[in-house]
């Protein structure tokens, strides 16, 4: 079983930036990828960002690319997303996940993959 809290989210400016973190616990270990998605009012939840735990690497949403890096510490055990640019588009419910590491590569996009979810944090940016 794997914990995960988001955290970092807010209300932010268009052409602000923000950093959002996501604590993972219990038996977290290099087999999880980890993903970032969000969900806008009326809209699916979509795929931003992910990265292996181990192995560094990184896939975005047109969306995002060049706007939004995610990272990890994994001596904290944490995953984080740096939005900068950020626009009212933007504006979701961002959620990080968890995902195999065996089936990262062929379905880092889809959330039906994901099998850990964090709560949610809310960013709001206003134009």
């Amino acid at each position: 079983q794997v914990q995960l809290v988001e955290s970092g989210g807010g209300l932010v400016q268009a052409g602000d930036s923000l950093r959002l973190s996501c604590a993972a616990s219990g038996r977290t270990n290099s087999n999880y990828a980890m993903g970032w998605f969000r969900q806008a009012p009326g809209k699916e939840r979509e795929f931003a960002a992910g990265i292996r735990w181990s192995g560094g690497r990184t896939d975005y949403a047109d969306s995002v690319k060049g706007r939004f890096t995610i990272f990890r510490d994994n001596a904290k055990n944490t995953v984080y997303l740096q939005m900068n640019s950020l626009k009212p588009e933007d504006t979701a419910v961002y959620y990080c996940a968890a995902i195999p590491n065996t089936v990262y590569s062929s379905s880092y996009y889809s959330e039906r993959r994901y099998v850990y979810w964090g709560q949610g944090t809310q960013v709001t940016v206003s134009s």
